[in-house]
């Protein structure tokens, strides 16, 4: 799996993110468009047509905090944290947020440097205690089951839809809680197809997000259960 190459980062930026009455401090690469310039990273692309989406905020991500932060979640009756896995976590926000309202949390990606930046913001904002795991989202670990899958902006192309909506069926434990934010691109018409013959149950909800000043950017939720 890839590794966008540390020195490829040349220098990184601090954005305060503000989401409801919540603040949270995000590192990210301060020109993500350089990194394509890398020769491992085309290398990477060249290979299996990967690109360092990681290093962006992207607007889906504010959305999924925003959502996660106002979900009602429940406490097991086990009293333990309610363990979620963030697919493509990037550089973590939405795994903060979930941190902050008290889940367990899971960040998972395919490239490792955006999980060393998704673990430094999350320790940035106060948290240590969170587990890591690199994964390509294709090839899951066959023991992998949680009650709770989120992911925001992952349907960007169509030859992801398939295999997302593959792992959400094999890691979503029966009963389980599945958040998707989307950006409304293209490929969101045929993951709704794809849900349906996969026989996962969502409805749909509009939400928006953007930086404070800035433009508000419109979306999709998808809020994805397995029956039980």
């Amino acid at each position: 799996m890839p590794e966008t190459p540390p020195e490829a980062i040349e220098a990184t930026v601090r954005e305060h993110v503000i989401v409801d009455d919540h603040s949270y401090r995000i590192d990210r690469p301060a020109a993500s468009d350089k990194l394509l310039d890398h020769p491992a990273v085309r290398r990477a692309f060249d290979a299996d047509e990967y690109m360092p989406y990681w290093a962006d905020l992207w607007p889906a991500s504010r959305m999924l905090a925003k959502v996660i932060l106002r979900e009602p979640w429940p406490v097991p009756p086990s009293g333990d944290k309610l363990h979620a896995l963030e697919i493509g976590c990037g550089l973590g926000l939405p795994g903060i947020a979930a941190l902050s309202v008290g889940l367990r949390v899971t960040f998972s990606d395919y490239d490792s440097t955006a999980l060393r930046f998704a673990a430094d913001n999350a320790r940035l904002n106060g948290f240590d205690s969170f587990d890591t795991l690199q994964m390509d989202w294709r090839y899951p670990p066959a023991h992998l089951r949680v009650p709770v899958v989120f992911a925001s902006d992952l349907v960007y192309e169509m030859r992801n839809v398939e295999p997302i909506v593959e792992l959400i069926g094999r890691v979503l434990a029966p009963g389980g809680l599945c958040l998707i934010t989307d950006q409304d691109r293209v490929p969101s018409h045929f993951l709704r197809e794809a849900l349906k013959a996969k026989s996962l149950t969502y409805e749909t909800q509009t939400v928006r997000a953007g930086e404070p000043g800035g433009r508000r950017v419109k979306g999709t939720l998808y809020r994805i259960s397995r029956p039980v």
